[in-house]
């Protein structure tokens, strides 16, 4: 069962009224970094490609994006409470002028800044604020707590 967006605004810092939803939470853009290097996920370990952060234009700051694939980091602080599963899913605005944003599974536990992988499709303008994602938590059976190595990221 999913909760409710008031239940999901109380594990997220720093919102606004305007940010909560009936299901869930909006996140805002924070940062959008572009892949520069090579990353390596292997049997044993991973590497994450080096990247560069892009920086925004104009006022107020927004970026301009080309097609391709960017890292678009999160305002939000998300804490995962026990008993749950954080999931992100795109704003229709976005897909609505060709992009999309995909993340992975968020473990209860987890806490930190995320991330997303924001594939555009089409130029488009973000401007750096803009709510972009919609963050939800379902309820979800678990064993132990996220203690993986993106832990804590951008804290």
């Amino acid at each position: 069962m999913y909760r409710s967006g008031a239940f999901v605004a109380d594990c997220l810092e720093p919102t606004t009224d305007e940010q909560v939803q009936p299901n869930g939470v909006d996140l805002r853009l924070e940062a959008v970094f572009e892949p520069t290097g090579t990353g390596r996920i292997a049997r044993d370990g991973k590497t994450v490609a080096d990247r560069r952060a892009l920086e925004p234009a104009g006022d107020p700051p927004t970026y301009r994006l080309e097609p391709g694939g960017y890292v678009a980091r999160y305002v939000e602080r998300v804490a995962v409470p026990e008993e749950h599963v954080g999931f992100v899913y795109p704003r229709s605005s976005l897909l609505r002028n060709a992009c999309m944003l995909t993340t992975a599974v968020w473990d209860a536990g987890y806490e930190g800044r995320g991330e997303g992988l924001l594939q555009v499709h089409n130029p488009v303008e973000l401007e750096q604020g803009a709510r972009i994602a919609q963050f939800v938590l379902a309820a979800a059976d678990h064993v132990g707590l996220y203690q993986g190595s993106y832990q804590r990221e951008n804290l």
